[in-house]
């Protein structure tokens, strides 16, 4: 928690002016017990109905005072607690943006989520109630503690005992909820996580007919968390009455041993009453402070999540001094590159060197998990290569800004992604400024056009979150238009061409032909047919190159792309090479 206070520094003249409302609001309350002893000691006993009259209005003017002090400490704490939340939300959420895939790995979305969200809402809890009761509470148990031993030295013991009863009780509860708590938030990860996940695949689980197991799944991590909030609520409920019982004993003992005082004249009526007053204060302030060390716990637990997330140093980092490199076309090299996965025991990747020129178009085909994929995430640097080069227009990918070296490309990924909004705006966002000539230009060679016209809106038509009211195709080809928008030098086409059928792949093909003349175009998929007609095909084999040319060429010298062709293609189109 103390780690996140750093992040305090924009708060600190409403905190100032916080601590001396808070001042005046506990100078108010504490002199008010003083004024009571006062009246019934001089006033009431000594029957001055003008020291009565005069006593009684200063104390209703210091009550207004406290009030309005009050009122104005709840409103700064309530400003700062929810301006501090509102802070470490956009702090949170501007590093996760920054995160390359190792940090996600690392985490996992629902992690994330729950850290930007639940955590958060924890901490601006605790912040607001140190802000408007940890200030007045330990200033009101140390005054009204001091004004308590000042009028009765001999029956401040009672006090004493009454304090430590109630240290001992929270610090045993401390102990044993503070490990709750961490596992608490844990829990809250893992359902955020099966309920993502059984949301995302709610299709493919009534397809399986599995409603009942996935319901189970849930209910078993429902449970647990339910089992954990029980047994701490069930802690801290213990928490009131003991402080009540507490209590109670001591007004109990405070009156009996007064009575005693007062019948042998060693204590006034007036000086009782303020003497009970100044001690229920003090005991109040100390469950109060109790009441905070018992949320404290869970608020820590969140900071230190917060603090992960804030502290975490993203591996990819733009350099001190970028290099800008001329804009030529998009050529691609990679000079022998090998990349192994964070904790992974061997390389995914083995010395792997091409050259992909512009105007041309080069695939990538292989088996699955051969690594055509983590070829074309080193390009825009979603990762870093382990060791050799990845350039792009003869510069090293991590001598750029991964702004500029991104602005250069047209990424489509293995899985096509749309987000919530309309088609143009989907199509339009990595090109803000496109006009609607260049958005028809884009949706016509994506071959997405004739379906979009079918729309009752067209381009204005809906996208749900994820693109889930459209089909794989469509959306794959929504995908690929957002991509030709953009109008980059450099097309990555991870895989996907998968979901459209052969027509569409073809006519697509060829309409990118002529709209991408003069770019780099890099494609990896697992389909023949999409790449028959590539410049330059390189054929993956566990994480090397065993095959690089033409179709026809490599069906005569690569074993292992004869054979992927052999699976997809007729024997008579074989025999035509």
């Amino acid at each position: 928690m103390t780690k996140l206070l750093k992040y305090l520094k924009p708060y600190i003249w409403p905190l100032l002016a916080l601590v001396a409302l808070t001042y005046g609001q506990a100078s108010a309350t504490l002199a008010l017990p003083d004024y009571m002893a006062k009246i019934i000691n001089q006033g009431i006993m000594g029957q001055n109905v003008g020291m009565i009259f005069h006593s009684g209005l200063t104390m209703i003017l210091i009550t207004i005072a406290g009030g309005l002090a009050m009122l104005g400490a709840s409103y700064l704490s309530s400003r700062i607690g929810t301006g501090f939340a509102r802070d470490l939300r956009n702090m949170v959420f501007a590093k996760i943006e920054n995160f390359s895939l190792v940090e996600f790995n690392k985490f996992s979305t629902a992690s994330l989520i729950t850290r930007s969200t639940n955590d958060i809402q924890q901490i601006q809890q605790v912040t607001i109630m140190l802000c408007r009761i940890a200030l007045l509470a330990p200033l009101m148990g140390i005054l009204s503690t001091f004004k308590a031993y000042r009028l009765a030295p001999s029956m401040s013991w009672i006090m004493a005992v009454a304090v430590l009863a109630l240290i001992a009780i929270v610090l045993v509860l401390f102990y044993i909820v503070m490990p709750q708590f961490t596992k608490l938030q844990k829990l809250v990860d893992k359902l955020n996580s099966v309920t993502r996940e059984i949301l995302t695949g709610l299709r493919v689980i009534r397809a399986f007919g599995k409603e009942e197991y996935e319901a189970q799944k849930f209910n078993k991590v429902n449970q647990d968390l339910t089992r954990i909030h029980l047994l701490v609520n069930r802690l801290m409920v213990v928490l009131q009455p003991a402080m009540m019982l507490i209590m109670n004993f001591m007004m109990i003992a405070i009156v009996w041993f007064s009575a005693h005082h007062i019948e042998a004249g060693n204590l006034q009526v007036g000086n009782m009453l303020a003497f009970l007053q100044y001690s229920m204060q003090a005991v109040s302030a100390f469950l109060v402070i109790s009441i905070i060390f018992m949320n404290l716990p869970r608020a820590a637990v969140s900071a230190k999540r917060i603090t992960e997330v804030l502290e975490t140093e993203s591996q990819i980092q733009d350099p001190v001094n970028p290099v800008k490199a001329p804009r030529r076309g998009g050529k691609v090299e990679f000079r022998n590159v090998t990349f192994t996965y964070p904790g992974a025991a061997e390389p995914v990747l083995h010395n792997i060197s091409f050259i992909a020129l512009p105007g041309e178009t080069t695939a990538f085909v292989g088996s699955t998990g051969s690594g055509k994929s983590t070829i074309i995430n080193l390009i825009p640097r979603f990762y870093d290569a382990t060791n050799g080069q990845v350039l792009v227009d003869d510069i090293d990918v991590r001598a750029m800004k991964q702004k500029d070296l991104r602005e250069r490309i047209g990424y489509v990924s293995q899985k096509a992604m749309l987000f919530s909004g309309t088609i143009k705006d989907n199509i339009i966002y990595g090109n803000p400024r496109a006009s609607q000539e260049e958005i028809l230009q884009a949706a016509a060679t994506a071959q997405a056009l004739e379906f979009i016209k079918e729309l009752e809106q067209t381009f204005d038509s809906s996208i749900a979150q994820a693109g889930s009211n459209f089909s794989g195709g469509q959306k794959q080809r929504l995908a690929i238009a957002r991509a030709l928008a953009k109008n980059p030098e450099l097309y990555l086409f991870d895989d996907s061409f998968s979901a459209l059928d052969f027509k569409t792949d073809t006519a697509l093909r060829h309409a990118l032909k002529t709209e991408a003349k003069g770019k780099t175009v890099i494609i990896v998929t697992q389909r023949i047919a999409t790449i028959m007609n590539a410049d330059k095909i390189i054929v993956i084999d566990k994480g090397e190159i065993v095959g690089q040319g033409t179709h026809k060429s490599l069906l005569r010298t690569c074993k292992t792309y004869r054979e992927i062709a052999a699976s997809q293609l007729a024997p008579e189109e074989l025999a035509r090479f």
